[in-house]
């Protein structure tokens, strides 16, 4: 069953979004060589509690970490550690805030200092694929036709989409029905009604699209070690089309 938001719901959850938006900034203002994960996780998690909110991610599903960060070959659910950035790196993010009971999730990928040309189209595509999928969302739509539009554009530029991961919905439960698929045929799935709030977010790879967890039981990392990035928006059906919730008024 997808839920439709009440306009008390939905004012929580856009302040949920913009506290998770407030710590992307702060976390993306920090990563440089030389910083840890553990160092960027505490940024987040200092931003976000004094929002008045919590970092969501914690305990889900045992995770230990209050934020997920991916680097390189990882592509999602990494492990805040002592791990040092390097040049040339890039490090996938995955914020999310719970707000008086209400949740924003959102995922970027950053260049750590000078970064390769693959690295830069890769995020480059990645990205505009979350944006393509955004296009797709407006009431009437069908939940297929966001998977569509981010397949399509991900596979014009030869990136692969591993198939187990994707987006959600998301309200008072960080993952809500419906799964969200980056893969899928157009006109097929749920039809999209105002109020509902989903997080879209594609993953592309570099290389093949199989994935592996680690042995710490929740990094996935792409099984031939090639590069992956992640992009992801907690966003609103409105009458027109879409709001982004995890952004920051301009």
């Amino acid at each position: 069953m997808v839920s439709i938001k009440t306009k008390e719901e939905i004012l929580l959850m856009r302040e949920a979004g913009r506290i998770t938006a407030l710590a992307h900034e702060a976390v993306a203002n920090a990563i440089k060589p030389g910083i840890t994960t553990k160092q960027l996780e505490e940024v987040a998690e200092q931003v976000i509690r004094s929002c008045g909110a919590i970092p969501a991610f914690k305990g889900e599903d045992g995770f230990p970490a209050n934020i997920c960060t991916s680097i390189n070959d990882e592509i999602v659910h990494g492990i805040p550690c002592l791990t040092k950035l390097e040049n040339g790196d890039i490090i996938s993010v995955d914020i999310g805030a719970n707000y008086k009971g209400y949740f924003g999730d959102c995922a970027k990928t950053h260049p750590v200092g000078v970064i390769s040309l693959e690295a830069k189209q890769l995020l480059e595509v990645t990205q505009q694929s979350l944006f393509e999928g955004l296009k797709m969302v407006k009431p009437g739509n069908r939940l297929g036709d966001i998977s569509h539009a981010i397949q399509t554009y991900a596979e014009k530029y030869g990136y692969s989409i591993p198939i187990e991961y994707g987006g959600h919905g998301i309200g008072s439960e960080l993952h809500e029905e419906p799964h969200i698929s980056n893969v899928g045929d157009a006109n097929t799935g749920i039809t999209l009604k105002e109020g509902m709030c989903l997080a879209i977010e594609p993953m592309l790879i570099c290389g093949k699209p199989h994935t592996r967890v680690l042995k710490d039981g929740f990094t996935v990392v792409s099984k031939d070690h090639t590069l992956s990035a992640h992009f992801e928006h907690t966003v609103l059906v409105t009458k027109e089309g879409y709001e982004i919730l995890t952004t920051l008024p301009k």
